[in-house]
């Protein structure tokens, strides 16, 4: 059944989206466009223990942190935190399998799931309603309608992100003065990532048009390995601080730049959230439905390409969200082209004084 709450009555809405990082800050747009319909609701989100630390302190939501390295001893401490209680609504934002099990602990007088076309590892039998299926939409927009299930408006999505003082004051300190050229190299997966000769080459185009080029991520060996080859392979004197941030530092880093190159990393959608310009680099999946969603015009991308090359069909005849695989996929995309792009951002973002 359909879902379609458009009472003022609810008073307890529980989240489920554990992760990842771009997919919470897709959510939160959903979420705070719940809070403006339903402004007498008390949000709780049961959220994973890195996205945590991004969202900690947003406003007017209780997030509650499922830790998946502990297993069953999770999903114990999560039922005992909800004994007693019953939400009026669970919307049930995550069709994995573990997600599914942590949508069963949740009370809920309804929770509210996927449509059919979008639901796998047993989704299914862990909601009684569903949102209205939707047309190749992008994962923005399927969370989008979660909140349009009970009620809530929904237009072009805006958000507020919790960051302090303290944290804008660290990413400045951090930041060389003038225009900041940010490249987030790192995808999950080292297939996605594009090749580290080709990000210095767009880091040296950058210096020459006068930005300073900011290499950003996270502590694990393959950020760290991959930032060092791009200093390799580079004419320019980059500001490296992979690894030197938290996460809410880099969230302000991102939003005192004035454009971020990232393949399909969170990163580039955390950029979103702070209306800063993105040139999204894809081979692997459909730009359209993951893509940096403000700044889909600057994406360069060979996804579609192999996806015909590999299936022998577009994207509007296959299942939405079908992937294409292979290892040197990202090496079809060109410099020309991305620095083709950066001189377009440059000059439509008014980026040349």
């Amino acid at each position: 059944m359909r879902a379609n709450i458009l009472s003022n009555s609810l008073s307890s809405i529980c989240i489920l989206r554990l992760s990842a990082i771009g997919d919470v800050c897709h959510a939160v747009s959903a979420v705070q466009a719940i809070q403006r319909a339903h402004p007498q609701a008390k949000i709780t989100w049961v959220i994973g223990k890195v996205e945590a630390m991004l969202l900690a302190g947003l406003p007017g939501v209780e997030l509650v942190v499922f830790d998946k390295k502990q297993g069953k001893a999770a999903l114990k401490a999560l039922k005992a935190k909800f004994k007693g209680q019953k939400f009026d609504v669970l919307l049930h934002m995550q069709v994995a399998l573990r997600a599914n099990l942590v949508a069963r602990v949740i009370p809920a007088k309804q929770k509210i799931g996927f449509d059919k076309g979008r639901s796998k590892e047993l989704h299914s039998l862990f909601i009684n309603k569903r949102i209205a299926a939707q047309q190749s939409p992008h994962v923005l927009e399927g969370f989008q309608n979660f909140a349009r299930a009970i009620g809530a408006e929904c237009a072009k999505p805006s958000w507020n992100m919790p960051v302090t003082d303290d944290h804008k004051a660290s990413a400045k300190a951090l930041l060389p003065e003038g225009k900041i050229f940010v490249i987030s190299p790192a995808a999950s997966k080292a297939e996605r990532n594009w090749l580290p000769e080709r990000y210095a080459a767009l880091a040296d185009h950058a210096m020459k048009s006068g930005f300073n080029v900011v290499i950003t991520g996270g502590p694990t060996e393959l950020e760290q390995n991959l930032a060092a080859d791009i200093q390799k392979h580079t004419q320019s004197a980059l500001l490296n601080l992979v690894g030197k941030t938290d996460l809410k530092t880099l969230l302000c880093i991102l939003d005192q730049a004035d454009v971020v190159l990232a393949p399909d990393t969170g990163p580039a959608h955390m950029a979103v959230t702070v209306n800063t310009p993105v040139i999204g680099l894809y081979a692997h999946s459909n730009p359209k439905r993951t893509g940096p969603y403000l700044y889909q015009d600057y994406v360069v991308e060979v996804y579609h390409k192999n996806l015909v090359a590999q299936k022998g069909k577009t994207a509007d005849e296959l299942p939405w969200g079908t992937r294409v695989k292979g290892r040197e996929l990202m090496s079809q995309i060109e410099v020309a082209d991305v620095i083709a792009m950066f001189d377009r951002v440059v000059k439509e973002q008014e980026l040349n004084s």
